[in-house]
């Protein structure tokens, strides 16, 4: 392989707030890998990295099925996703992999490091800023101090593993709270964590929205992008 392939993290929204790093690579390679969902077109990480794009870069959408337990479900599409990218290498371009957050927390790109890391490819990968991150500076929230314990927990684990991990911290991030809101919630007031939280959906981008009165919006739908950061009364 003559090609160089890079995980980039976008950060959560605001393309200012890229990393020097992750702006050089941008700028420098011959291809984007730009990921989507099945259901929805564009890309979030492309259009946060749009304001770095050389006008000649190659830009390649790659559709990622969400999975669970990546190694038993490996897909057709996870291959020929991984084919199209060696064969890139192969040519001898320089490929970039976007992001959003930070490319080793819960990221697509893991997947697709796990696929490359047994071939012969040079990887390289630059962090991002995760979401809490930005939302603790952006608002003032400390996310831990002292000797606090925070527990980050992906609110689409099983409910009794989701409360239990509540239970034992100090501080917590709820990252992916749009399916179970209302139960996430509920959690929270039982765990006198309801007064201290605030939910950020979409950080960073031109419809970012703060809610602070958890319990007033539930029932509603939100978007896959939205975060909870808490600590206990």
């Amino acid at each position: 392989m003559s090609g160089i392939f890079y995980g980039i993290g976008v950060g959560p929204g605001d393309p200012e707030l890229l990393t020097m790093k992750a702006i050089h690579a941008i700028e420098t390679v011959d291809v984007l890998i730009a990921p989507k969902t099945e259901k929805k077109d564009g890309s979030v990480a492309l259009s946060i990295a749009k304001p770095y794009l050389k006008t000649d870069v190659e830009i390649v959408y790659q559709v990622f099925p969400m999975i669970k337990g990546f190694a038993e479900n490996n897909t057709d599409a996870w291959e020929e996703n991984k084919q199209e990218i060696l064969d890139l290498l192969k040519a001898g371009k320089n490929v970039a992999f976007l992001t959003l957050g930070d490319p080793m927390f819960y990221s697509t790109y893991i997947y697709v490091y796990r696929l490359l890391e047994h071939e012969s490819v040079d990887i390289r990968t630059i962090p991002g800023i995760p979401a809490f991150a930005a939302i603790g500076s952006q608002l003032g929230c400390p996310i831990v101090e002292g000797d606090d314990v925070l527990t980050i927990i992906p609110a689409t684990a099983k409910p009794a593993k989701v409360k239990q991990a509540m239970q034992a911290a100090d501080n917590v991030v709820l990252m992916k709270v749009y399916k179970n809101f209302d139960e996430v919630t509920d959690m929270l007031v039982e765990n006198d964590m309801s007064d201290q939280a605030v939910l950020v959906s979409r950080a960073g981008l031109d419809d970012e929205r703060i809610i602070r009165d958890l319990s007033a919006h539930k029932g509603e739908k939100l978007n896959y992008l939205s975060t909870i950061l808490t600590r206990k009364r």
